[in-house]
């Protein structure tokens, strides 16, 4: 195969060498072929089935949000944040309140964080249902899909039992939670964790030591420790790479540092280390939630948010039916209660990575502004490099391990 090329040709074949014999096409992987995973495109030249050389190009699905936050009070960027990573939005809605939190000082009771833990680690299992079912079925098999998949559903089941919407969320509240968890979602949440283990067994049994899957995937879009770093890789993908970084473990936020888990990592960094990262952080998820279930147990009953009349709402109730509610109705939710002046960021650990939010207040209604850390943002840099010399078939199965959601890659 000739040196690769870098100038895109508009479709037309490219003759390396005066070599009539060997010659390169353009192919737009995206933002429509239905094996890119969303609205991106990536346009390679390839060799035959060999990718030779690519340009990622994104802006697809751009929807400004962080300009848009400049104009919204802090309360009304919730909405924003579950629109990014629409697979795991629960974890981006905590992720925000946690950040607003820390501008205002606001200390959460115990049980407040228990519960938030609880939300994070359902929603980090129904992320990485999507990515690694969906590796099964780019790799060929439908089979393991389903089961999965039967409980994501159920797990969406529990967050409309809790806050009424099923994939964005919008689900607490700066402070906490809008309402207690009632019986039926912890009732739901136990069934959850008790059922669950033997589904992820049966997924793992038919593809961790399938030889075909393993064929598939072993080897393909390895990447070193220091390569992953150096593109500022985070998330699974970078614990597969045997980099041990987690944010809750390395920076515990909701109490995290009270949990006994382990930070799955890998060897090779491959699409098949990815694999089996995901699914053991899956069981680690499991081992969180039955310790918070244990932890709830133990707090007082009742509480679901800190005591901030400030910031947060007061029940329907009472706005209803009192003056003083009304108002503290209205003025937190158009902003009218100034922030403290302050910059400051803050991090968790999305499904895909650490999701960062750098947040400048000058004093207003709205922030001055406002970065999301998208994850998929960052870890899809080094897509298009680490394509180059790659089969076509192993670079969907790339893009599948990266889990790149589009709402998270351009905001």
């Amino acid at each position: 195969m000739s040196e690769s090329i870098s100038k895109i040709t508009n479709n037309k074949p490219v003759f390396v060498d005066n070599d009539p014999q060997e010659e390169l096409f353009t192919l737009n992987l995206g933002p429509t072929h239905p094996a890119t995973h969303g609205v991106f495109q990536n346009v390679l030249q390839v060799d035959g089935e060999r990718i030779v050389s690519g340009v990622s190009t994104i802006g697809y699905i751009h929807r400004a949000f962080e300009k848009i936050a400049e104009h919204r009070a802090y309360y009304q960027i919730t909405t924003l944040t579950d629109r990014l990573n629409y697979c795991s939005s629960p974890i981006n809605n905590m992720g925000w309140h946690m950040t607003v939190e820390k501008l205002l000082d606001i200390e959460l009771p115990k049980r407040v964080q228990y519960m938030r833990v609880i939300i994070m680690e359902l929603s980090r299992i129904a992320d990485h249902i999507i990515c690694n079912g969906i590796l099964g079925v780019d790799t060929g098999t439908f089979a393991g899909f389903i089961p999965m998949m039967v409980k994501r559903e159920f797990i969406y089941e529990i967050f409309e039992e809790i806050c009424g919407a099923r994939l964005t969320t919008n689900i607490g509240r700066i402070g906490g939670f809008e309402r207690d968890f009632n019986e039926t979602a912890f009732s739901k949440i136990r069934q959850f964790a008790k059922e669950f283990p033997a589904v992820l067994k049966e997924f793992e049994a038919l593809l961790e030591r399938n030889r075909i899957f393993i064929d598939r995937t072993a080897g393909v879009a390895a990447v070193d420790p220091e390569t992953a770093l150096s593109y500022s890789w985070s998330g699974p993908i970078l614990r597969a790479t045997g980099v041990d970084y987690d944010v809750r473990a390395n920076e515990p936020y909701s109490s995290y540092e009270e949990f006994d888990f382990e930070v799955p990592v890998g060897t090779n960094g491959d699409v098949y280390d990815r694999f089996l990262v995901r699914n053991s952080e899956m069981w680690q998820s499991l081992r969180i939630i039955d310790q918070a279930l244990s932890k709830i147990e133990k707090e007082p009953k009742g509480i679901f948010h800190a005591d901030v009349p400030d910031f947060y709402l007061p029940p329907k109730e009472q706005v209803y039916n009192n003056m003083e509610a009304l108002i503290y109705h209205f003025k937190i939710v158009m902003g009218e209660i100034d922030a403290p002046k302050k910059e400051l960021y803050h991090c968790v650990e999305g499904a895909n990575g650490e999701l960062g939010f750098y947040l400048i207040s000058d004093g207003g209604r709205a922030p001055y502004r406002l970065h999301f850390r998208r994850p998929s943002f960052i870890n899809y840099q080094m897509y298009a490099p680490m394509s180059s010399g790659m089969l076509l078939s192993d670079a969907i199965i790339n893009m599948s391990s990266l889990n790149v959601i589009a709402g998270e890659l351009d905001a």
